[in-house]
């Protein structure tokens, strides 16, 4: 308390411990802990003037005690019946203070919660006014807090407000479902911004206050996000699923154990199993048991954090068996391990593999039966050259002509075995010219008769307008008797009528047909022939091998497997197509494709047929250069010359030729006879090398290959002639050259 003139009349110990060491406890002390307030002073004289004029007030200042901040609340009020004295009293509210700021904070914090909540949050009273709504709730509803809880209606914002009533109870504008409750769960739709309509989950409770008021507690779930995130997640499982399902390579996920706990039915197809059967099966059932070692060594290295070098192959065991490559890894998933175990299908790689095998097979069985066949031409070449030397000197009547000519004999049935080979393998000459098949199946009918004998019908339907076909006739004769006689094997039966029909037809074609064997034959004219029996058929399983060399399903001595190869190999060369058909126990078709050729090429017929028959005059005088590694031919084809009268000159190979003609004073040449086939330099080379020295030179190639391989070679004043030859045909083949 302090007198008229400022002096402190009276304090309590509260203050003198609130003064402390700033001095004595006086108002000047109490003025200086706000030292800090440069308005202090004046704070305390308005203060005092206040007092002096009767009246009571207060200020809150804030000062500052050894490092603490005080907040304290200054009181001045005069004394009642002793004018000029003021009672000074100071409150400490700095606790109060900071409570009261705490609890502000709180509230600001759950306000801004509230407000920014990833739900709405709504109260609405009796008649369906809007009391609170969160910030959240009013974004959704694309509406301002103010206007929507300044009497906006809730059921304003449903797109389908609820139905009047439900099961005899009224519903209530606050009620969010038909029939209301005390506490109602629904899913709304609610209008949003510019009309856009979202689900929405709501839950509402009810509340009844004293004079009939309610207020509802409402929570407002948007399902938007949430449903397009079902909708993703739902369609990341279709995607994956689909790709599961429709890979194109077997899945299987395995547990610890290795048992399988889901797989596509890509994996059940390949096994030819249900896939029901397959779950919960385990690993080790479904491999081969040679291989299931090896396999749970390698899935075990993988479970325990190693790393499969290499894929596997493996054996499944379904209702077949089938070669598979295995890959597998380890994952995790909810805490628990598997294994991912991928199987590719095999079968179609190893039946591709089992065919290139046997068509590197046939391709050097080709190879190998166009060298027997070329070495053997040359061997027949001799014998029946010397037959023919012989000949000469042995007449009929003399006792060595019988044996003589039945070596030749036997040398000519060998040269008919040679062709086989070369047809089987592509490499015969053949001595094309223009027919009309017709006119072939004719001729050959009567024979074709004998050879099937008298229980097998015979019926030949001839095609109209066929077109001409360009075939050697010889081979075609052979291709249709070896047909007719292995028709002819397969009708031995005689419990049925059998019947062999040969039939011809024009055949067009737009687009390429698949033959048997995977060769395509281009669109094109053909003439088809169609060879049906009514025999006991050809298994499916040996239908892609009966075009195979020494393939045969008769018993040992009865058939050679070369009558089919050779078939085959004769129309391939031919430029034509071989298809078959055939069906257990009721007959077999071959059909033969020959190109149609074309009228201007029909017109212009081969005629480099070398005859048997000689010209009566079959000497001659000219110079001939000879070239034949082998010995024997060599000295046959020399002598066989000299007798004719030619001058004739041999050399062993190519390079040896060139020194013999080099070495001619006169370089007067007028043939040059050699193989097409020798050591180090061939028949060609030798030819150009020839040709440089001397352009016009007439040149023969003689070969047991065909003509076709020297296409790229033969040229003008260029004639061939086929291995094995008489010594007519090497007389006349040279009379002709030298004569052209």
């Amino acid at each position: 308390i302090t007198d008229t003139a400022d002096n402190t009349f009276f304090y309590n110990q509260k203050f003198s411990n609130l003064i402390g060491d700033i001095g004595e406890p006086t108002l000047e002390s109490m003025t200086n802990l706000f030292e800090s307030n440069e308005e202090t002073a004046a704070h305390f004289a308005n203060l005092a003037d206040q007092a002096s004029r009767g009246l009571t007030n207060s200020i809150e200042l804030h000062a500052t005690r050894d490092g603490r901040d005080l907040w304290l609340v200054i009181t001045a009020q005069p004394v009642d019946g002793w004018a000029g004295y003021i009672h000074w009293r100071i409150d400490d509210i700095t606790q109060e203070l900071e409570e009261r700021r705490s609890l502000d904070e709180e509230r600001e914090k759950l306000i801004d919660f509230t407000d920014n909540a990833p739900v709405g949050f709504f109260s609405v009273d009796e008649n369906g006014h809007f009391v609170f709504v969160n910030a959240t709730l009013a974004r959704w509803l694309g509406d301002s807090i103010e206007h929507l809880v300044g009497g906006a209606s809730l059921h304003a914002y449903f797109a389908e407000p609820p139905a009047p009533e439900f099961e005899g109870i009224e519903t209530r504008p606050y009620d969010i479902i038909a029939g209301g409750g005390a506490k109602q769960i629904g899913e709304i739709k609610m209008k949003g911004p510019g009309g856009r309509v979202f689900l929405a989950s709501v839950s509402q409770a009810v509340v009844h206050e004293d004079g009939g008021h309610v207020r509802t507690r409402g929570v407002v779930h948007d399902l938007t996000s949430e449903r397009e995130m079902r909708k993703e997640l739902q369609a990341s499982e279709d995607r994956f699923r689909r790709f599961f399902e429709d890979a194109p390579l077997g899945i299987a996920l395995s547990d610890s154990r290795y048992d399988i706990r889901d797989c596509n039915s890509a994996l059940a197809h390949m096994l030819q199993v249900n896939l029901d059967d397959l779950d919960g099966k385990n690993l080790e059932a479904l491999v081969h048991e040679d291989q299931r070692e090896a396999v749970l060594k390698a899935l075990n290295d993988i479970a325990h954090e190693r790393i499969m070098p290499t894929p596997m192959e493996v054996t499944l065991l379904g209702k077949t068996t089938v070669p598979a490559q295995m890959h597998a890894r380890k994952i995790k998933f909810r805490g628990e391990k598997f294994l991912v175990l991928h199987f590719i299908d095999l079968t179609d790689q190893k039946d591709l593999e089992a065919q290139f095998a046997q068509s590197q097979k046939m391709q050097a069985v080709g190879l190998l039966a166009g060298g027997v066949a070329h070495d053997f031409n040359n061997l027949l070449t001799a014998i029946i050259g010397f037959c023919d030397l012989l000949l000469l000197r042995h007449k009929p009547g003399d006792s060595s002509f019988s044996d003589i000519m039945q070596i030749k004999q036997n040398s000519n049935r060998a040269s008919n075995l040679v062709r086989q080979l070369l047809a089987f393998s592509r490499q015969q000459t053949l001595r094309p010219r223009t027919h009309d098949i017709t006119d072939i199946l004719t001729e050959l009918s009567h024979l074709i008769r004998r050879l099937i004998g008298a229980n097998i019908e015979l019926d030949i339907a001839h095609g109209e307008d066929l077109g001409l076909v360009k075939v050697d006739e010889g081979q075609m004769e052979q291709v249709l008797i070896n047909l007719a006689v292995n028709a002819r094997d397969a009708m031995e039966s005689d419990e049925k009528d059998n019947y062999l029909s040969i039939r011809t037809e024009a055949f067009s074609c737009d687009a390429p047909v698949e033959m048997i064997g995977g060769e395509i034959m281009p669109a094109g004219q053909w003439v088809l022939i169609e060879v049906s029996d009514t025999g006991c058929g050809i298994p499916e399983e040996n239908l892609n091998r009966i075009f195979d060399p020494f393939f045969t399903t008769k018993e040992v001595g009865q058939g050679t497997g070369l009558g089919l190869a050779t078939c085959f190999g004769i129309i391939r060369q031919t430029g034509g197509y071989l298809n078959v058909t055939s069906i257990i126990g009721e007959g077999t078709k071959f059909s033969l494709y020959l190109p149609v050729v074309a009228e201007e090429d029909s017109e212009e017929e081969e005629t480099k047929e070398v005859k048997d028959t000689a010209p009566a005059d079959l000497t001659g005088t000219a110079r001939i250069l000879l070239v034949e590694d082998e010995d024997a031919v060599r000295t046959f084809s020399e002598r066989a010359l000299s007798n004719k009268g030619y001058d004739v000159v041999t050399a062993d190979c190519g390079e040896n030729a060139l020194e013999v003609y080099r070495g001619l004073e006169d370089k007067d040449l007028d043939l040059l006879i050699t193989d097409v086939i020798m050591p180090n330099m061939d028949g060609p080379t030798l030819a150009k090398h020839m040709r440089e020295e001397n352009p016009k030179l007439k040149i023969i190639f003689i070969s047991g290959y065909t003509e076709e391989k020297l296409k790229d070679h033969m040229g003008e004043n260029i004639w061939f002639l086929p291995k094995p030859f008489t010594l007519q045909q090497l007389a006349a083949k040279v009379k002709d050259v030298i004569q052209d």
